[in-house]
């Protein structure tokens, strides 16, 4: 089977690599542009295309899918399937339309629920319990293709979407297997998804990054965990943003602040951290990194920096 893989982060390399090992031609990689990246905005390669180069893959990088050219391209290559994963932009008809087994996209969600480019962070911070992987047959919708197989797994109170991504990357290659082998012997029968229980999962928005302290602890931990490693949830302290890596939630005690607000730091602890009051319960900082400077410790940071009971967190610099 001529398989044609379109896919740009480290998320589709699990996929592709499955496929090599299970013995599939892989006529090319279809992945985005190299990118400005960094302080120096030097243009680097997406991870997918590392990866394939190093296996000897070719590589086709067009800046849009919507040329005549890039048509006639993968036209040429007589793919018999083509795999979509995490690939980053929409695909359009004529593509979907190409290969006889159709266009399969393998989504990190269980779909309906999760729809668009950020289901693994919307489910965390949405405090999900349960994800999973979907593969689909692509339609122009977003998302809305019929659904093939489905697995689902649990998300620990400890997943960041970084480990939460990788559970699903490698359950994601699995499934793509044994829906490619059912494709091929007709042993699979796609099932329309049920647009009433539809959700959407758009893209994090920088203000969605700020940390509203008024909002309940699990909440602002949810978010802590969804943005890392990236982009990172944030606040400010003494005008300076302060990234929050890690955070736990603390049970009610007496801390040396009793009168709370929302952002004051209520305790300090030289050796583990400082705890934060929220619009509901405390959360105690555990890894921080100040604007700047490296991540670390939050003990670290309260000696660097001095911290004090009574001092502010805040949503804008003050």
């Amino acid at each position: 089977m001529r398989v044609l893989f379109m896919g740009t982060p480290y998320f589709a390399i699990p996929s592709l690599e499955a496929l090599l090992k299970a013995g599939y031609g892989i006529v090319t990689v279809v992945t985005q542009p190299d990118r400005p990246k960094g302080r120096s905005l030097k243009p680097t390669p997406p991870p997918l295309k590392e990866f394939a180069l190093r296996h000897g893959i070719p590589v086709f990088q067009p800046e849009t899918l919507r040329s005549d050219e890039v048509r006639r391209e993968i036209s040429l290559l007589k793919p018999d399937i083509i795999v979509v994963v995490a690939y980053g932009e929409i695909i359009p008809n004529w593509l979907i339309e190409l290969p006889r087994y159709g266009c399969v996209n393998v989504h990190a969600s269980l779909l309906p629920r999760y729809r668009g480019a950020a289901p693994i962070q919307r489910a965390i911070l949405d405090g999900c319990t349960m994800t999973g992987i979907t593969t689909m047959l692509m339609d122009q919708g977003l998302d809305t293709g019929d659904i093939l197989l489905q697995s689902a797994i649990p998300i620990s109170p400890d997943d960041t979407s970084g480990s939460l991504e990788d559970k699903l990357s490698k359950l994601g290659a699995e499934l793509l297997l044994s829906t490619i082998e059912g494709l091929s012997k007709g042993a699979i029968t796609p099932i329309k998804q049920n647009h009433k229980n539809a959700t959407y999962a758009p893209k994090i928005e920088k203000d969605e990054m700020i940390i509203d302290w008024a909002l309940p602890a699990d909440g602002i931990r949810n978010l802590i965990r969804a943005l890392n490693p990236s982009p990172g949830a944030f606040t400010f302290y003494k005008g300076k943003r302060l990234k929050i890596w890690w955070a736990e939630v603390m049970p009610d005690a007496k801390f040396q602040i009793s009168i709370r607000e929302p952002g004051m730091i209520i305790d300090v602890d030289a050796n583990k951290g400082f705890i934060v009051a929220c619009g509901r319960g405390q959360l105690l900082m555990v890894e921080v990194q100040p604007e700047g400077r490296r991540r670390m410790i939050a003990a670290e940071f309260c000696r660097g920096y001095r911290v004090e009971a009574g001092e502010k967190l805040e949503r804008r610099i003050a």
